[in-house]
């Protein structure tokens, strides 16, 4: 655990003291609130619930790019620049690189996810809010975010090139995201497997409700930890 925290803590810090995180960051909250602003905030009165179900749909789109993002660098930039072996050669473990790798980048993106609480927040203003409701969509992005980025990591690893490594994480959540519909078209029992894989239809929405189900936590969790093996 101790190598774990270390690597985290190195690579945290090279988010902090870099400029690339905080770009991404503020690229996904400005979308976040543009969509907000547009499709919760804007138009037609809406019941807050409806809203902030509204806010977890586009905003969990918006944190699995992120996740991309911030994670195709991990491994493929100390492959590229031939720093990789250096870490091998440590007194840790692959998984324990992977780990703390991922570790980092999920701590990062956890502080875009807390700068986005103000968006909800904002109902307050002409509503009322559900602290189930809140807590309940939260922690299901956070749990698409822990999965997106260990898929990422996953992905960097097979590459010393960052887009490359970034397209085969994006391809990977998107073969997961579109596994319903694949479930629709094939027969039994292969339409309950490819039901259970959706990475977002099946799992995400109870989350958007505000409803946590063991099952949507632990598919998460088994995504995340199966990418970092």
């Amino acid at each position: 655990m101790k190598a774990i925290a270390l690597i985290a803590r190195r690579e945290l810090g090279a988010y902090l003291r870099g400029m690339s995180g905080y770009v991404i960051v503020a690229l996904i909250l400005a979308i976040d609130g543009l969509l907000f602003n547009t499709y919760a905030m804007g138009g037609r009165e809406l019941l807050s619930a409806e809203v902030l179900r509204k806010f977890f749909y586009f905003s969990s789109g918006t944190t699995m790019t992120a996740a991309i993002l911030l994670s195709m660098r991990l491994l493929s930039e100390e492959a590229h620049d031939k720093t990789l072996v250096l870490l091998y050669t440590a007194p840790v473990s692959e998984w324990q690189i992977a780990v703390g790798k991922w570790l980092s980048a999920f701590c990062f993106l956890c502080l875009m996810l807390l700068l986005s609480l103000y968006m909800p927040l904002l109902i307050l203003v002409h509503g009322t809010i559900n602290p189930g409701h809140l807590a309940a969509g939260y922690a299901g992005l956070l749990l698409i975010g822990a999965a997106s980025t260990a898929i990422g990591t996953f992905a960097s690893s097979l590459t010393r090139s960052q887009v490359v490594a970034g397209i085969a994480g994006g391809a990977i959540v998107v073969g997961l995201l579109l596994s319903w519909m694949l479930a629709r078209v094939v027969d039994p029992p292969f339409d309950t497997i490819f039901s259970y894989l959706s990475f977002w239809d099946k799992h995400f929405t109870p989350f958007m409700d505000g409803v946590i189900h063991t099952r949507d936590v632990v598919y998460y969790l088994s995504i995340a930890f199966l990418s970092l093996v």
